[in-house]
């Protein structure tokens, strides 16, 4: 089927009018072609080294075991930083722990950015998924409109092939009607 005549039986415009997301299901419709694709590879394929490290760094940061393990931390340096100014009166870190607030916070200074920095790259994952599903949806309703009117064809074929024979027959009811008369009237005579 030409590209012009399937877009304008299915969306009701010119092909050149349609989006080029549009424009390539049409395509695919056409050629008969599957427009489903691995997103999450694609995205993946894409990714350089900083980027898949700032996802991992990401997903550790945002995990039980890099919560369980900074809590701890915390608490040993608070432990030995208390522990240290009890007995020699001299702790390298004592309270308030300055040192410990100075590292907590270049720590939430590098860890914000690549977080963000992952996240932006989810949505842009999220983002393509989305689309590969609208693609996909779109295709597949176009291929269900197809299937109806090839349904709605062979219907409209077997309903006027009934007519013809339910026709062909009352012809043949009538000619056995006409053959009986004159044999009913003669006899009866």
């Amino acid at each position: 089927m030409d590209l012009r005549e399937l877009a304008q039986r299915r969306f009701h415009r010119a092909f050149e009018s349609l989006t080029a997301r549009e424009q390539k299901v049409v395509e695919r419709v056409a050629q008969r072609r599957h427009i489903s694709r691995n997103v999450q590879r694609e995205v993946q394929e894409q990714l350089t080294l900083g980027q898949r490290l700032a996802d991992r760094v990401a997903a550790f940061g945002g995990s039980w075991t890099f919560i369980l393990l900074f809590a701890g931390l915390l608490f040993l340096w608070v432990l030995l930083n208390s522990l240290v100014l009890l007995h020699w009166k001299e702790a390298f870190d004592p309270y308030p722990y300055i040192l410990l607030n100075l590292v907590l916070s270049m720590l939430a200074a590098l860890q914000a950015p690549i977080i963000m920095m992952s996240q932006n790259r989810q949505a842009a994952k999220d983002r393509a998924e989305a689309e590969h599903d609208y693609e996909v949806n779109l295709k597949a309703e176009l291929e269900i409109l197809a299937l109806h009117e090839k349904v709605d064809a062979l219907l409209d074929r077997q309903w006027k092939e009934l007519m013809t024979m339910q026709q062909e027959q009352m012809q043949v009811l009538r000619e056995l009607v006409r053959a009986r008369e004159p044999s009913a009237s003669g006899k009866g005579g």
